[in-house]
């Protein structure tokens, strides 16, 4: 094993040493974006502006060029040095262990947990709040030596953020979203599903293959765990689950302990989401009154009862109802889907923005009640990514630009708007 790591070590370091730096990758988008703006120039016959950004051009090109020959040089001279931190992440990615240590700078990312979440999550305080202080109470020392690092219940109708905020909260403890094991409760609604979870006895077909949950956690022991409409399972998973939360660890069928100590266990269930809906019935101002909510969350946490028994609801360390989405809530939601948009457009160089008038259009369109903010990503996906796409194919927008989404006969128009360049014609 000690060699696998040196070896996987040292390929890694090797293949990161032939990347090309991102000051030259930027000074090469620089220079793709001039000659994209020479050709629009020259497209429209200014000869004189294409001449200008010829010569900035040249200038640039000038300096990359010895830039890109100074790293050559170098790399061909350089000897790549191991570091131990080099081997620390190594080891990390193997085992799915992360390597870290409570020092000042995590003690600060704790502290402001809550901000991090809020930029990933709307409308959801008191979930935000309830798992920020679980994770700072673990982190500190303080809970159950043999417990789980924490334990939800996340209640709520569909679209509403809970598997969201189970991602976001993988990414903020494991710097990595793949950190998420999530179950799907709908498998094991009968009760000869349920050795599923730790294995199939000895002398059952798929015995070999270990359990579906003890196995993934065995192979990444820090982790978020979603059991997914957990109402849906049959009452012989609780009894498992009881081990889970209680001692922390699970015996799989082979007769090894599975230690669930460092995972979060988060259970979603859309329990009372009838009940949600007959208590705001518009849609749009589903948490406009405090009473409102309150009185939602008695009939949620009420429901909630009559379907657990106490000994496996005492055991969960918080029980969250989400709040439903409003109008302004989904605004929020549509940025965030946009600039998930703008992530993958960096290559290009390209930023996309919606002006409120599309923003409104998209919600009214595409808002249904009883699917929350479901219904908004798909939208985003097809009003203003698959028309963007198809203009980028066609060569209709330059590398670099910024485009402005408009609402034009009741339709997205984009509109190139950036300040100092030629203004391309904007199209349905």
């Amino acid at each position: 094993k000690a060699v696998d790591v040196i070896d996987e070590t040292g390929s890694r370091i090797r293949l990161k040493r032939h990347m090309v730096p991102e000051d030259i990758k930027e000074m090469e988008r620089d220079l793709k974006k001039l000659t994209n703006e020479k050709d629009v120039y020259v497209k429209l016959h200014d000869i004189e502006k294409a001449e200008e950004v010829r010569k900035d051009e040249e200038k640039v090109r000038e300096v990359y060029e010895q830039l890109i020959g100074q790293w050559r040089k170098n790399m061909s001279k350089e000897i790549p040095v191991v570091t131990e931190e080099d081997v620390a992440y190594t080891v990390a990615k193997m085992t799915g262990i992360p390597l870290f240590k409570i020092e000042e700078k995590e003690t600060e990312k704790l502290v402001h947990m809550e901000d991090y979440l809020h930029k990933n999550i709307v409308a959801q305080h008191e979930a935000v709040v309830a798992v920020s202080k679980a994770i700072r109470r673990s982190r500190a020392g303080i809970k159950g030596s043999n417990r789980p690092i924490g334990s939800f219940f996340f209640l709520g109708p569909t679209g509403v953020g809970k598997t969201e905020l189970a991602k976001a909260l993988a990414r903020f403890l494991f710097n990595d979203e793949s950190a998420l094991v999530k179950i799907d409760m709908s498998e094991y609604m009968e009760r000869f599903n349920v050795s599923k979870m730790t294995g199939a006895p000895p002398g059952y077909v798929g015995y070999e293959e270990g359990g579906q949950l003890t196995e993934k956690i065995r192979k990444r022991p820090y982790s978020v765990v979603l059991f997914d409409e957990i109402e849906k399972a049959h009452p012989d998973v609780f009894n498992v689950l009881l081990q889970v939360l209680d001692e922390g660890v699970l015996t799989d069928t082979y007769g090894r302990k599975v230690d669930f100590k460092n995972t979060v266990i988060i259970m979603t269930s859309n329990l009372g989401a009838r009940v949600i809906e007959k208590a705001t019935p518009l849609g749009f101002q589903k948490t406009s009154t405090e009473a409102v909510y309150a009185q939602i969350k008695e009939n949620v946490l009420g429901e909630l009862k009559k379907t657990f028994n106490p000994e496996f609801l005492n055991r969960v360390d918080d029980t969250v109802v989400f709040h439903p989405l409003d109008k302004v809530h989904l605004g929020e939601i549509v940025d965030l889907l946009v600039n998930e948009t703008n992530k993958q457009l960096v290559e290009k160089g390209l930023v996309v923005e919606l002006t409120q008038e599309v923003k409104d259009w998209l919600i009214e369109k595409y808002f249904q009640p009883s699917y929350g903010a479901r219904p908004m990503r798909r939208a985003v996906q097809k009003e203003i990514e698959d028309r963007l796409s198809e203009l980028i194919l066609d060569g209709r927008f330059r590398d670099g630009c910024k485009l402005q989404v408009q609402l034009k006969d009741d339709a997205p128009t984009f509109v190139e708007v950036e300040v100092g360049s030629p203004v391309l014609t904007g199209m349905n």
